[in-house]
């Protein structure tokens, strides 16, 4: 790993598992001083954190509910109590998915995709901003699905629409800061969300629809995260990066 970003402060959402911990295990290799964000996976991130200040990395946790209406507001401020100088890379990858389509779909479902994929992120976004210096990095974790259909993801896909939308205007209202603003959006990654990958069948129907074989692993997705991140994805800006090994091209 490259030592890029050395100095850097690094909030990473979702961060106790899956492809969060891989992007923070990413950024803290890489250099930078990290805050864990978890919801529920306390040991899971207190372990995580564990391995990597035994790596000599400096990092923080914090704890947030993000499905609460003022989740977002709460991570803010806990990340504001920890008294650091900055945040110079802001990674908003917690999210969950509802595997139902329009009619299974209900309504404590959905206020929980909004929740969680949409408003808590805008709500993290607006807080950390204002403390991030000008050629910061903003990088929201989207999903190839709203590039392609898949059946029986409908509302998550639509969440994760806004995700898209969202980044793409905040490039262009953050760009005179010098602040880059993506989104990486992964196909079928191995993690818990995924679980269906490793049940019957599952990896003959992930063979049929990507161009790459194999499946997809979070340190994938990381290593997106860290370009975009670092010096060479200064001059990027406004892009969705696909990084699902060419699913349904």
């Amino acid at each position: 790993m490259s030592q890029s970003l050395v100095g850097k402060i690094a909030l990473v959402t979702g961060a106790s598992r899956g492809i969060g911990a891989a992007i923070a295990q990413r950024l803290a290799a890489d250099g930078a001083e990290v805050v864990l964000h978890y919801g529920n996976g306390r040991d899971e991130v207190e372990s995580l954190a564990a391995s990597l200040r035994d790596a000599g990395r400096k990092v923080h946790v914090v704890q947030a509910d993000l499905a609460a209406v003022d989740g977002g507001q709460q991570l803010v401020a806990r990340v504001a109590a920890l008294g650091l100088p900055r945040v110079d890379i802001l990674v908003n990858n917690a999210g969950i998915a509802v595997f139902a389509g329009l009619d299974g779909t209900t309504d404590v479902d959905f206020e929980r995709l909004v929740s969680v994929n949409m408003r808590s992120l805008f709500q993290v976004t607006k807080g950390i901003v204002p403390v991030m210096p000008d050629g910061g990095r903003v990088i929201n974790i989207g999903t190839a699905a709203t590039r392609i259909a898949f059946p029986g993801i409908t509302a998550y896909s639509a969440s994760k629409g806004f995700v898209d939308a969202l980044s793409l205007q905040l490039a262009a209202e953050l760009g005179p800061r010098g602040i880059t603003v993506n989104v990486v959006a992964p196909g079928a990654i191995d993690t818990r969300m995924s679980a269906w990958i490793n049940e019957p069948g599952g990896k003959e129907t992930l063979a049929q629809v990507q161009a790459l074989p194999g499946i997809g692993k979070p340190e994938y997705v990381a290593g997106v995260v860290a370009f975009l991140a670092g010096p060479d994805g200064a001059w990027t800006t406004g892009q969705i990066v696909d990084a699902s090994g060419g699913t349904k091209l």
